[in-house]
């Protein structure tokens, strides 16, 4: 049995970066960052899936699940995940954050047993894409915002009670994102 499915979110447009499919920029060491990601997952023993509606990842021989539903940003991505998954835990994880360490990512798979969401919070915000989801007790309440019209995944982990994932400060700096060219050269 899979320990966990772990989604790498990429289907964000990538505006701010021209356009660019960000789960294929290169890192310092040379390989893409969904590259750096794979290598991490797979010691952890968990099924990885990328999750967006971006045709330059179909080469990469990992599975691509599309967005459900598509045009609502993450939450479509997340609610792909959680029903792919079914009964297994989730991963939920930016594509573009080229820093987060095989011991983080060891805490989100085992801290808090039975917790809805486990994810970390920086600067009074939670973390929602380097976070880990049940999806029995997440899937309806991701559900049911998107019959509200709201699409935030920070009402969605206020709602659902996630627990937080304590952080040192080092750990905090590697949730740094590349969401622009300038964040590529910090």
């Amino acid at each position: 049995m899979t320990r966990a499915v772990a989604g790498i979110l990429v289907g964000g447009a990538g505006t701010r970066m021209g356009g660019v499919a960000k789960g294929l920029m290169r890192t310092a060491a040379g390989g893409t960052l969904i590259e750096r990601w794979r290598a991490t997952l797979r010691e952890h023993g968990v099924r990885v899936v990328l999750v967006g509606d971006r045709s330059e990842y179909v080469g990469l021989g990992i599975e691509l699940l599309a967005d459900r539903p598509a045009g609502i940003g993450p939450l479509g991505g997340l609610i792909a995940l959680l029903r792919d998954a079914q009964r297994t835990p989730v991963l939920a994880l930016a594509c573009d954050m080229p820093f987060v360490s095989s011991a983080i990512v060891d805490r989100l798979l085992t801290v808090s047993p039975g917790a809805p969401v486990v994810a970390p919070r920086r600067d009074g915000r939670w973390e929602p894409l380097c976070a880990r989801y049940d999806p029995a007790l997440v899937l309806p309440a991701a559900e049911a915002l998107v019959a509200s019209k709201d699409h935030s995944l920070q009402t969605l982990l206020h709602n659902v009670r996630a627990v937080e994932l304590p952080l040192t400060l080092d750990e905090a700096g590697q949730l740094h994102d590349w969401d622009t060219r300038e964040d590529q050269r910090s």
